[in-house]
């Protein structure tokens, strides 16, 4: 059975706040948690205005904060942007704090533009490049202690917490298939490499000390209402904010519109077609349909929903709907086969 799990951008309406959206992605995970979705996610973007996820380790910590079972982590860090010491000590510490239920996705794209990357390393130098040595040593910072270690992550030390390789291209399948670690590809904005990144994982995975077989997350994008027309309506707050950061004018999620296609260009409407084929936008029947192809297509172990919704009720009632159409369970604190029950 494929699992659910939630990914959230703690997204900044036009008329919100920060502290709005910081406290409404606490809200849904509590009732993700209700629900029997798997996991919750939180992402890292820079300079962007329509994103309270930027300091990620404590949005993570406020949403684990408010939840009991539900896994909780990064979907994912960016670490060319940090130190690994530091990232081992942040997830370190909520690994202390929430034993059994923290995950920390890792990506190497910077998260954000050129110069805000280089705002936040100071030099760009070399940062991508030793991406796969920063992976491997920031795991080496949670195993046991070593005699000749002189470097140690305190809280970090024998601390569990899971780790995932993210990627939108064929670099990532490569790097998780090599360490033998799960893969997460983000289908839900660049599904083009989908296909060919899902072949090269599986045929490649060299078996580990953390997972004995592949584990492949995929992300959907889902909006869901109780009538085709509404999601129709509803999807289009998502699809302006898309748009927009692809234009390079990032900026809060905006109110939903009527008759938006008409109001694009061909251009605009290619684009739109292109980062959404991952997605199913309507009633529960319409859910249950695309989701379960989209399913039967990838054999995906895992899927990653994301909708980015305006009105706070929709948004929360898209994700029941959601549940409804993959006749979600009660929620286990593991599920069985999940890779962190090391299945």
């Amino acid at each position: 059975m494929t699992v659910l799990s939630i990914l959230d951008l703690a997204p900044i309406k036009e008329d919100g706040s920060a502290r709005q959206a910081l406290d409404e992605s606490r809200m849904l995970a509590q009732l993700g948690e209700s629900l029997g979705f798997n996991r919750f996610w939180m992402a890292e973007h820079h300079n962007m205005p329509g994103i309270a996820s930027s300091a990620t380790a404590v949005a993570i910590a406020h949403v684990a904060a408010g939840t009991k079972s539900i896994r909780v982590g990064a979907g994912g860090v960016m670490l060319p942007n940090h130190a690994p010491l530091v990232i081992a000590e942040q997830f370190g510490t909520l690994a202390a704090l929430h034993p059994g239920r923290i995950d920390l996705g890792l990506g190497r794209a910077p998260g954000t533009d050129q110069l805000t990357a280089r705002a936040l390393r100071r030099t760009l130098q070399g940062d991508v490049d030793r991406f796969p040595n920063d992976v491997v040593e920031l795991m080496g910072y949670f195993g046991p202690e070593k005699e000749a270690q002189r470097v140690r992550a305190y809280p970090g030390v024998g601390e569990e917490v899971q780790f995932w390789i993210l990627g939108s291209s064929l670099y990532g399948a490569q790097l998780a298939a090599m360490l033998g670690l799960p893969f997460a590809f983000a289908s839900h904005f660049a599904p083009q490499a989908l296909d060919e990144a899902l072949e090269i994982y599986r045929e490649r995975f060299q078996p580990s000390a953390m997972l004995a077989e592949p584990w492949v997350m995929l992300g959907f994008n889902i909006c869901a209402a109780d009538t085709q027309e509404e999601a129709q309506y509803l999807r289009t707050s998502g699809v302006q904010a898309i748009l927009r950061l692809r234009m390079g004018q990032p900026g809060r999620l905006p109110p939903p519109v009527r008759d938006l296609d008409a109001q694009l260009s061909a251009a605009e409407r290619q684009m739109v077609s292109s980062f959404t084929s991952c997605s199913a936008v309507g009633d529960v029947n319409v859910v249950r349909e695309e989701l379960g192809a989209f399913i039967e297509r990838t054999g995906a172990d895992e899927i990653m929903v994301s909708g980015q919704i305006f009105d706070w009720k929709a948004r929360m009632r898209s994700f029941e709907i959601t549940a409804e159409a993959a006749a979600l369970r009660p929620p286990d604190a593991i599920r069985p086969g999940d890779p962190a029950s090391g299945a």
